[in-house]
Formats: C-alpha cells, structure tokens, sequence
C-alpha cells in the first residue's frame, strides 16, 4: 500500500507593519499530529486575535479556528474535536495542533489577523 503524504508549506503574511510569520514541520504523514507556531510582530497579543486557516489543493479556503485576544478559541465544527489553539502572550506565540491528520487535511496553512489603524 502506498503511502500518502501531506505537504503543508506555510508562508509570511504581512498587513501594513504587522507581521505573522508560520513555523511547521514541511510535511505531515497520515495519522501523525500536526504542530504549528505563529510568531507574530508589531501588535501585541493581548489585543488582536489570530485566526489559522488553510489553502486546500483546490484552492479553497478552510477557516480553521481563532484565539481571541482575551484566550478564548473557537473552532470550525470539522475541527473542534481534533484541533487546539493555544498562544503565549509574552513570547507573541500562537500554536496549531491538529490531531490524527488524514489526507484530507493536505494544504497550506497560515496564520492572520486582522488589525485596525486610524
């Protein structure tokens, strides 16, 4: 039985002088968990939530979930059960941690936020 491989590649995304920049392990078998870090700069995490989403190979957009800039997170329904976002404040972290990955789950997956000026 072949063996399928999921390819995640992440890529910076910048708004004005903001800026998220996504850390992953490249790829991700079947089965295996998958662990994600935002670093984010020019906010604070305090104030802004941050969403993680996803390019699926069709070019569809997945909303995966957000933590707040309070600490609370919400989920996708797909997601809930198999998905944790957590952050550390003073670090300007935010993880992704998705669970028993299937073939499905393949894409590029990004960090963002959105920030409001004057």
């Amino acid at each position: 039985m072949a063996a399928a491989f999921l390819f995640l590649v992440m890529v910076p995304m910048s708004v004005l002088s903001q800026s998220l920049s996504e850390l992953g392990p490249g790829i991700v078998k079947p089965s295996q968990q998958l662990k994600m870090t935002c670093t984010v700069s020019g906010f604070e995490l305090t104030s802004y939530g941050v969403n993680w989403l996803r390019q699926l190979p069709d070019g569809k957009i997945e909303w995966i979930g957000v933590v707040w800039a309070g600490g609370s997170v919400q989920y996708a329904d797909s997601l809930k059960n198999r998905a944790s976002i957590t952050k550390n404040n003073e670090k300007k972290e935010v993880y992704l941690q998705i669970d028993a990955m299937e073939t499905k789950d393949s894409g590029k997956y990004y960090c963002a936020t959105r920030t409001e000026t004057d």
